[in-house]
């Protein structure tokens, strides 16, 4: 068990932790939640002896491990197998259960190839940061420490994180944007709230609630406590002066001297999301028909869909197919290989892209940058949009430079508020918000008159904004007619392969107009590659059980034999090593039947 006690933690004159704690019991799954800035990862570092504090203590019990995700990328092995495998070690029967690493590999996004052949220093940097997740999965420490694991994930591979993480054995704590993520898999909340901690049992909401009671408690004491304050002092200020009422009055004033008032609470700054709206007269904004895209390979074949006013479309699917390339080209950054994009002449597109975040001006302040976008470029409308955006006062002054890659975001965000517009493509604007923040960006997209176009991981907004969607899947791009419950009921992802047959009710055409040989093939595929490390791992088991049976046969021998010799002392020698080899197998049965379970869930 981890103990925090009466934490302080400053950076000059912030304080982040005044006289906090908590404790992480046995087994519990904790989610951390604050705004940003509150300290959450300097929490996580705090653990980790990687960051100081400046008094209270953290205990942590002796020969207790703790792994977290990585953002340091170093690699000294020859494949993404061999990289991965290199935390692991031998169980004890002196087995490298490397099954273990390849079921990861592959629940992160990682292929055959990647997996068998790829060298760690040839990935991109958000599959180096997988690896590095998939490591300290593998690794199975008392506690996994993970900062926002999924901003690195495609929405496959979230899903299949979360089911992982509900099975985890061991302690964890974890930072994520995703509300709906953080409660599918933690049993315990703990939020960091002015400057100290608090943890419940259960979700985020529930501790928000905790929080808002006593809020509500402590404000309603506050007015009474003034109101008292107020009588005393007008009892005072009446009889001050009246000899008959001196000892009173003396009595009033030193109860009120005595009686500090209670601070008031300090208004928690949070970001404000309105997008400016410009009028669209029409009704269709644009049209797709039979768009084709791709370099070496085609990434977009012949897809075609229509997008009205007041429209909201989500563009999914595992990453690296296409769904970046879709918003590029519908904001004409690319141009297709065929097909058309017919887009009306009213149509003004606001786009907060990933790499559009490259393109702010380094050397301007975040208010210049602002200021540029804006059409009457006047400095104090540049001021208001930065504050909204939690740039105030003298941190609207800082240089893009200087700034994080989520303070930048937040620029970039902005100067798209600050533009009029009646089309917003969002690609996955949420990466660097906190929930907060979020719910108010959900917000504002449900206000927005105009149509919007976004690309997200996060099946919480997913759930919330998609009416219609782009789906990436299947091998290829699919126009899909419905939300996004309604395409995990009727369709499903294929690469949750136990449950490809039960959910695909809707029409293949609609979906992915895949002959259905093709679609048997991947199926096939898919199965094997989940069953592959099931596999393996009975086989070790059954050929572990079948040496021990073995083994106790040999025993029976040679104890016939001790007691043939009289030899009472081998007798008990032998007798040990017996209920050893049993008790093993006992240990054993229970795995290879949750293994042979779990193989005959997914065949």
């Amino acid at each position: 068990m981890i103990q925090v006690q009466n934490l302080k933690k400053s950076f000059g004159l912030q304080t982040l932790f005044s006289d906090a704690g908590f404790q992480v019991g046995k087994g519990e799954r904790i989610g951390l939640v604050g705004r940003n800035g509150s300290g959450k990862s300097t929490l996580f570092k705090i653990i980790l002896n990687m960051e100081g504090y400046d008094s209270g203590c953290v205990n942590i019990p002796k020969n207790y491990s703790i792994g977290y995700l990585s953002q340091h990328l170093h690699f000294t092995h020859a494949t993404v197998f061999d990289e991965a495998c290199s935390v692991l070690k031998p169980n004890e029967d002196g087995w490298i259960e490397s099954y273990k690493v390849e079921a990861i590999l592959s629940g992160l996004g990682f292929d055959k190839e990647m997996i068998e052949k790829k060298s760690p220093a040839m990935l991109s940097g958000g599959y180096q940061i997988r690896l590095n997740l998939a490591k300290a999965l593998a690794e199975e420490p008392n506690l996994i420490l993970l900062d926002e694991p999924t901003n690195y994930l495609d929405i496959v591979s979230v899903r299949w994180l979360q089911k992982f993480l509900r099975n985890w054995q061991g302690e964890l704590m974890l930072i994520t944007h995703d509300r709906r993520f953080m409660d599918s898999v933690c049993t315990h909340t703990l939020g960091i709230h002015r400057k100290k901690m608090r943890k419940i049992q259960g979700s985020v909401e529930k501790l928000q609630d905790s929080i808002l009671a006593d809020e509500e408690v402590y404000l309603r004491t506050i007015e009474n406590d003034a109101a008292k304050r107020e009588h005393l002092q007008k009892f005072i200020e009446r009889f001050r002066y009246k000899a008959s009422k001196a000892k009173a009055v003396q009595s009033k004033v030193k109860a009120l001297e005595r009686h500090e008032p209670l601070a008031n609470l300090d208004k928690i700054k949070t970001l404000d999301f309105e997008f400016t709206e410009t009028n669209f007269p029409a009704k269709r904004m644009l049209k797709v028909e039979h768009l084709s895209f791709g370099y070496d390979v085609p990434l977009i074949e012949d897809l075609s869909f229509e997008l009205f006013k007041g429209d909201r479309l989500a563009i999914i699917g595992p990453n690296g197919k296409g769904k970046t390339t879709l918003l590029n080209l519908l904001a004409n950054e690319l141009k297709p290989n065929n097909g058309s994009i017919e887009t009306h002449n009213s149509t003004v597109i606001n786009y907060f892209g990933q790499t559009n975040v490259n393109r702010l001006d380094v050397q301007k302040t975040v208010e210049e940058e602002i200021q540029s976008s804006l059409a009457d470029r006047t400095r104090g409308k540049a001021r208001t949009l930065a504050g909204v955006m939690m740039f105030e006062g003298d941190n609207a002054l800082k240089k893009i430079q200087v700034l994080s890659g989520g303070e930048r975001s937040r620029v970039l965000l902005a100067k798209i508020l600050g533009k009029p517009c009646n089309l917003l493509l969002l690609d996955e604007p949420t990466n660097h918000l906190d929930m907060d923040s979020v719910d108010s960006l959900i917000e504002a997209l449900d206000e927005f008159k105009g149509a919007a176009i976004l690309v997200s991981h996060d099946e919480e907004i997913l759930h919330a904004f998609a009416k219609r969607l782009i789906i990436f899947d299947r091998g290829r791009a699919s126009f899909f007619d419905g939300t996004y419950q309604d395409f995990l009921d009727r369709v499903g992802w294929i690469s949750e392969s136990g449950t490809i047959g039960a959910t695909r009710r809707g029409n293949p055409d609609t979906v992915a107009r895949q002959d259905s040989r093709h679609n048997r093939a991947e199926q096939i595929r898919q199965k094997s590659q989940a069953t592959r490390p099931l596999q393996q791992k009975i086989q070790q088991l059954e050929n572990e059980i079948q040496k021990n049976e073995g083994f106790i046969t040999k025993c029976e021998q040679d104890m016939i034999t001790a007691a043939e010799c009289g030899d009472g002392l081998k007798i008990a020698e032998i007798s040990k090593e017996m209920v050893a080899a049993k008790d093993r197998i006992a240990e054993l049965y229970p795995q290879w039947e949750k293994a042979h379970s779990d193989f005959c869930s997914i065949i």
